[in-house]
């Protein structure tokens, strides 16, 4: 049932697909990465992954099936359990009598089709399928389990009693339901619900009549449930005693953090507690364990603004700044950028507010104002560690932003964040905290701005854009800037005019209610030049700077943008929305 290398190699070979060099380039790859030889057909985009998927039926001899689309009946669905459905990746999805067809990925796992035949009795009739028909497939438990736990955490809230207000009594009262079961199946259900849905984000909101929960997904929050006013403080209370909080603290803001873990997912959230007119308001961030970081080219970045970063943070010392509102992803950035600075031979060490991700072999140091841990004490600290390379989680300070530059200056490649709206906003925003602008001349090797928009999902609106919406972009944009980029990297014919481009608008499904699923970066890269850096030293505006940048080839966020709306990646509504925002 195992397809070889050299099957896969002769089969590809005469089916035109490939040439022999090539295919033994490939295979060089992969054995240096420590992959599979059809990761790296996929990566380089030789063979698609459908395409893949058949050739491999095809050699097997085994049924290949696409279900993208198709939507199973939930009695079939629940043949295999959902946990061995995920863990395995083999969903059953047709059954005919003691036949059951199961789509799966590996048609060499034997032993998983052997157990299912003892544990269901059926006759196990393997297909070959694809990821995205896997994905479609396991979306379908969660959808009926959405249905399940909105029913069980009404039932479960009418089972909560009113708690009397009387302080002491309110207390033992407090922690005693937060121990009984209604209470604790609404939390656990909560979480558990907000992590299918791939929410970031659960708040749970006190109002004068009900307790309103919503989960933030794709950066966009939704509202979920209503819950009765009652079962409000037994839920917050259940919540704190997870998180180590004062039970019996109404008055005041809290901060906590807990763990959940099943066999499919483990998570840390972080707990936040918040006095408002009619209760207690809780936000907990869902941050899963154990997530590799992505690599730079799938943030979001190519081109010119991926090779300037990359040549940047190849140098041993100097300062890399991410800028970008909260909830922009400047974190993930850094992450994935220290994941490539993460040898053997270097010392990495971190000052976060958070820590958001575990790193092996990088030493993260959680800050804590409350103790006089700050990132400027943090930073103080590690300097004293023998580090090579030192994140900062965020320049808040001039006391920070001076530790950063003299770090930088005395042989340690220092990254950072800034809150500003652009890259060149961060060299001012330097200069306002007290940092001399001879300085960051000296150290600032490059400055990286970024926001995070939704990708269009499954089916969407093709149309071209009027001279009245033209005239429109025209306020965030410069359209013939954006015209002139487009060609420049062959998305578009030498003599396309902007409104013979296609464009694309969601189409709302069941699956992605906006017609929108996950986010990507769109980014603007700011290497400090020599130019650049006589502009800094004279003090020259974030708008002299970034006119002097464009100039030196860099792309705007709003024209990486439009690269991605012209690409059928997201929407030009999406990309505004985050740019005016």
């Amino acid at each position: 049932m195992k397809i070889e290398p050299q099957q896969l190699k002769m089969f590809m070979i005469d089916a035109g697909l490939i040439d022999k060099e090539k295919f033994e380039e490939c295979e060089k790859k992969a054995k240096e990465r420590g992959i599979k030889i059809e990761d790296i057909l996929i990566s380089e985009r030789i063979i698609s992954e459908d395409e893949l998927s058949k050739l491999k039926a095809y050699i097997l001899g085994i049924p290949f099936v696409n279900l993208e689309k198709e939507i199973v009946e939930p009695e079939i669905l629940k043949i295999i359990p959902e946990s061995i459905a995920r863990t395995h990746n083999i969903v059953a999805y047709k059954k005919r009598g003691r036949d059951l067809e199961v789509a799966m990925l590996n048609p060499e796992d034997l032993v998983t089709i052997e157990f299912l035949k003892k544990t269901t009795s059926l006759r196990i009739l393997p297909r070959l399928t694809t990821v995205q028909s896997i994905k479609n497939l396991l979306r379908q438990y969660h959808e009926s389990l959405a249905t399940e736990f909105g029913e069980l955490i009404q039932k479960e809230a009418g089972e909560i009693k009113i708690i009397e207000k009387e302080k002491e009594k309110e207390k033992k009262e407090l922690e005693k339901m937060a121990q009984e079961l209604p209470v604790v199946k609404i939390v656990n259900l909560l979480i558990k619900h907000a992590i299918l849905q791939r929410a970031s984000d659960i708040h749970i909101e006190p109002h004068e009549k009900e307790i309103l929960v919503r989960y933030r997904i794709d950066g966009i929050l939704r509202d979920v449930m209503t819950l009765p006013k009652s079962a409000g403080p037994a839920i917050v209370a259940r919540i704190k005693i997870l998180s180590n909080l004062r039970v019996d603290e109404t008055r005041l803001p809290q901060d906590g953090r807990f763990k959940v873990e099943t066999e499919d997912f483990k998570y840390s959230l972080r707990v936040s507690t918040l006095p408002v007119v009619e209760g207690e308001k809780v936000v907990m961030r869902l941050l899963p364990e154990g997530t590799k970081a992505l690599t730079l080219e799938e943030l979001g970045l190519f081109g010119k603004a991926l090779e300037d970063l990359q040549v940047n943070i190849k140098k041993p010392v100097g300062m890399i700044l991410v800028t970008g509102p909260t909830g922009s992803g400047k974190t993930t950035t850094l992450y994935s950028i220290l994941q490539i600075l993460n040898t053997p031979g270097v010392n990495i060490s971190t000052a976060e507010d958070p820590v958001e991700y575990r790193i092996p072999r990088v030493n993260q140091t959680q800050v804590n104002p409350k103790i006089g841990l700050t990132f400027a004490t943090g930073l103080r600290a590690l300097l004293r560690q023998d580090p090579d390379i030192i994140m900062v989680g965020e320049i808040r300070d001039k006391e920070t932003a001076d530790l950063a530059v003299n770090a930088a200056l005395t042989g340690h490649l220092v990254l950072s964040t800034l809150h500003t709206n652009s890259a060149a906003g961060a060299i001012p925003r330097l200069i306002e905290m007290g940092v001399e602008p001879f300085l960051i001349a000296s150290t600032l090797n490059c400055v990286l701005a970024q926001r995070l928009v939704r990708k269009l999902y499954g089916e969407r609106e093709k149309y071209f854009l009027k001279e009245t919406e033209i005239d429109n972009i025209a306020h965030y944009c410069d359209p013939e800037r954006i015209l002139k980029i487009l060609r420049e990297l062959k998305i578009v014919n030498p003599n396309q005019k902007l409104t013979e481009i296609p464009f694309y608008r969601p189409i709302p499904s069941k699956e992605a209610p906006d017609g929108y699923k996950g986010r990507i970066g769109i980014f603007e890269v700011l290497p400090v030049t020599q130019t650049i850096k006589e502009l800094i030293t004279k003090e020259a505006t974030a708008d002299e700077i970034e006119e002097q940048a464009e100039k030196e080839g860099m792309i705007k966020m709003v024209e990486d943008g439009f690269v991605k709306a012209a690409q059928g990646i997201t929407s030009i509504e999406e990309v505004l929305r985050v740019i005016i925002e």
